[in-house]
Order: C-alpha cells, then structure tokens, then sequence
C-alpha cells in the first residue's frame, strides 16, 4: 500500500477508529487476510470467511507486526489498533479504488492491464506479469487472486515505484466485472475466450460473452482492448468499446504467431510476427518485425496464452524483443496448472486448478502428444457449473480420452461418471477406463500402477479435490523409483 495512516483509512471507508487506535499509526506495508502471513507495516482485514473468522487472530496478526486491523465487530477485550467498518471486504474495495486513484496522481506512469476469460486468466497473468517485469516494477501475484475479495487486495499491493498493475477478473454471473472494473478501471483490457466454463450459472455461451465484454466497456477511449480475433465472440467485444483495439491470433489477427510448433516433450514454440502500423496506448509505433519464442510450457492451447501476454505487452510500451526474449524459458508461477514433475522415471502433469470442456480437451490433447512412445493416464475429475449440459459434457470427455488413444482412464468421483460412462460406449471395453470412488482411492490405485516410463495427467476442477493427487503420488514415486534430480525442477528425473 501507499503509506496511509489509521485515520485516512477511517475517513476512506467510513469507519471508526477503535482498539485504542490514534489515528497517526501508518500502514506501509500491504493488507492481508492471513495473520501466518502478516509483516511488519502491514494492514490485517479481519475477513470472515467460510473456514475461519479473522477477528479470532487479531492478535496474532498485532504480534507479527500489522499496523492496523480492519474490523466488523469489537471484542471487548481488544488492544488491537483498528478501523471497524460495517463490511470488511466492501471497506477493501474502497480503499482499493482510493489507492489506485491516488497512485495514478503521484505517478502517471503507472498502466493497469486486465484480463478476463473463460479459460487461461491466470497462466495468462503470470506470462504478461513475467514479460511486463522486464521493463518495470510489475504487480502480477502468484495465484488466482481474481473476485470481490482477491482483487482488491492485489490493487493494495502498490508501491510508489509501481509501473504495470496486473490485474486478473473474473465473473459468475452479469455485473461482476463491471463491478471490478468499479474498483479498478483497466487502462488495457485482454479478453482470451468465451467458453463454457460456468455456464451453469450463466444459462448460455452469449451470456458468458456479455458479461466477458464488461471488462472491454471500462475502457476509456485513452484506452487499448487486445482481443482474440480467431474467437468471434471475443472479436465482437471491439464494437463494445470506446477505445482503439488490437487483435492476435494464429491464423487471423494483427499480431500473429506463425510456424507453431510442439516439440519431443510437448513445449511450445512459434515466432512472433509484428506488421507495420501498429502504435502503444501511448501512441509510439510498436517496431515491425518477427521474434522467436521459446517458453517451456507444455500444450498447443498455451501458445495462444503466450500470444495474448506478447501482444498485451507491447501495446503498453515493450520493446517487442524484449518481450520475446523475456519468455525464454519461461514457466507459469501459480501452481496445478499443467505443472510437470519429473520423478521416478514417470511424468506426473498437475492440471487440477481449473477444469471446463476446453481446458480438457486441450489437456488430454497434450497427454496424447506426449505419449506416443509411452503409457499414458489420464486421471480426470469433475468439471464444475456446467448446468443442464453437464453429463454430455462429461460424456463427450470421456469418448475423446478413448479417440485419442490415452492408454488408461480414471474418472474420479461420482460427478466424473459420465466421462467412464462415455469411454466405455465409445469402445473402451478392456478396463482402459475405471470408476474410482474418491480422491483416496485414486491415490491408493495410482500408487499401485504408475511406473517409470509413464505420464499421467490429473485434472478437474479446484473443487473437486483432485489437486490432492500430485503431492502423495510424488512422495511415492520418489521413495519406490529413486533416481537421479531433475536439476531444472529439482525432483527426480
């Protein structure tokens, strides 16, 4: 945060000063929700929240240095300097949107980018944050940090020197980005996708597209929208705004990725192609010209990822080599999302954040490409929010493990039935595909058949638990296939 005292933040979000707070004592540090994460300097919001109510660690959050306490109820016993206010996390957005407004006062430099989408934010957010801090002080956290609660803490995150804010938003249903974008309006809006991911919630694709398009409305004419020109819904959002846009893609767009290619061990690669014309939110022209692109990510579906972050990058003042080059290498910082473990001979991919139809499908698509000369599993749990089309969908998963020839499948999980149903009625007759109960019993049967030689895909949605998989199976794997460390990754090889 900007350095605030206790009263500015009284004043800020209507609340009052208790706990024997002055009023003089200053934040410095950032607001946080976690007392085992609080620092000195830092501001800890008192979040009631589903597992926890932070106003039981008010003082372990005082003895681990919090300046300040945002409350919504007053122990009587507290000693703690605080600010009680009616609504903790709605006291956090408005002291978000006052910082961020005050930020752009002090230091007109600073550029705040924004991404939304149905699939791909925050791998997306990590590439643009890892580019972006090349060229400056760049606030893009580790991790989904994308609601009415995550959001505004990412924005206190702000430092005086802060020149890209990265901001990651994302929507259950009309209003919510528009809502975000309340707090923080986007200097640069990227739209990846619309997809079916909750479209249960939402009823229909076109509704996921109107409230993905809230994000692109924000935009002041100042403004630049970097859209995704191979997704007609996404290409549409340009006559949904006031500012200018840019487009990319691989086959259509302005900016292009060419020649994409995925080698032995499924990373990507292409060059990106940058034509004549094109100018940053600042109005410099953008050096025409073509770049080679090398992250060690893994799957066709993060090229477009990767191009997303390229194109978003060099519209806001990045030297378009830079870019590129800044990427050489690069992994994805926030974890389960096609994390690769090399350990005991075998390949164990965590892909068990996040989980719709496409990001499955994509998935098992690398899975396939990876194990052309080895056994592959795929071990897939259910995709969440999906509404009426969820056994369908989950039908359609399980039929095209089986056309792409995945050696064996595990649906986990009475939600994922629909994918074993599906193998087994598009020809899987063998035992290639199995209905495991629960995340247990999948350890306990990936435990018994995973060998060297093998490569295994987990993935579902968060909440289906199947991030619970990778850590045991590891641990496992490490102690019965001992062999030499990865030095890249630091596990077995």
């Amino acid at each position: 945060m900007l350095e605030t005292t206790a009263r500015q933040i009284a004043d800020l979000t209507g609340g009052e000063l208790v706990g024997g707070a002055r009023g003089d004592e200053t934040v410095t540090g950032i607001a946080r929700i976690d007392s085992r994460e609080v620092r000195d300097g830092d501001l800890f919001a008192a979040f009631a929240g589903e597992q926890a109510d932070g106003h039981d660690y008010l003082e372990a959050a005082r003895a681990a240095g919090a300046t300040l306490a945002l409350v919504s109820t007053v122990p009587e016993d507290l000693t703690v300097p605080a600010v009680r206010v009616s609504d903790v996390q709605e006291a956090l957005a408005a002291l978000a949107r006052a910082q961020l407004e005050r930020a752009r006062r002090e230091n007109p430099q600073l550029t705040v980018l924004a991404i939304t989408g149905s699939a791909g934010k925050t791998g997306t957010k990590d590439l643009l944050g890892t580019v972006l801090a090349s060229a400056g002080e760049t606030i893009a956290p580790v991790g989904s940090f994308n609601n009415e609660l995550g959001l505004p803490l990412t924005v206190l995150r702000l430092t005086p020197a802060t020149r890209f804010l990265v901001l990651e938003m994302g929507a259950r249903g009309i209003g919510h980005i528009a809502h975000l974008t309340a707090i923080a309006r986007p200097d640069v809006a990227l739209v990846l996708n619309v997809g079916s991911a909750h479209l249960g919630e939402f009823g229909s694709v076109e509704a996921i597209a109107q409230a993905k398009g809230e994000l692109v409305e924000a935009l002041e004419p100042t403004g630049r929208a970097v859209l995704a020109a191979e997704d007609h819904r996404v290409a549409a959002m340009a006559e949904r705004t006031n500012a200018p846009s840019v487009t990319w893609g691989f086959d259509a767009g302005q900016v292009r990725g060419e020649d994409l290619t995925l080698d032995d061990k499924a990373r990507i690669g292409f060059t990106l192609q940058i034509p004549a014309g094109l100018t940053t939110v600042d109005g410099a022209p953008i050096p025409p010209g073509e770049h080679a692109v090398r992250p060690d990510l893994l799957g066709e579906h993060q090229a477009g990822n990767v191009l997303a972050a390229l194109t978003a990058a060099i519209s806001v003042g990045v030297d378009p080599a830079a870019a590129a080059a800044a990427l050489q290498d690069a992994r994805l910082g926030s974890g389960h999302r096609m994390q690769v473990h090399r350990v005991g001979g075998a390949m164990i991919i965590d892909d068990a954040y996040n989980a719709n139809p496409d990001s499955m499908r994509q998935a098992l698509k690398t899975l396939a490409h990876l194990g052309r000369s080895h056994r592959t599993i795929a071990v897939l749990g259910e995709m969440l929010e999906l509404g009426e089309e969820s056994t369908v969908l989950h039908d359609q998963i399980g039929r095209l493990a089986v056309r792409l020839n995945i050696s064996q499948l595990y649906a986990v999980g009475s939600g994922a039935a629909a994918m074993h149903h599906g193998a087994s009625l598009e020809g899987s007759f063998g035992g290639e595909s199995e209905l495991l109960a629960d995340v247990d019993e999948a350890i306990a049967v990936l435990q018994r058949v995973v060998q060297p030689g093998d490569v295994v895909l987990v993935k579902s949605s968060r909440d289906a638990g199947l991030r619970r998989i990778t850590a045991p199976l590891l641990e496992h794997l490490q102690a019965s296939h001992p062999c030499e460390t990865d030095a890249r990754t630091g596990v077995n090889a």
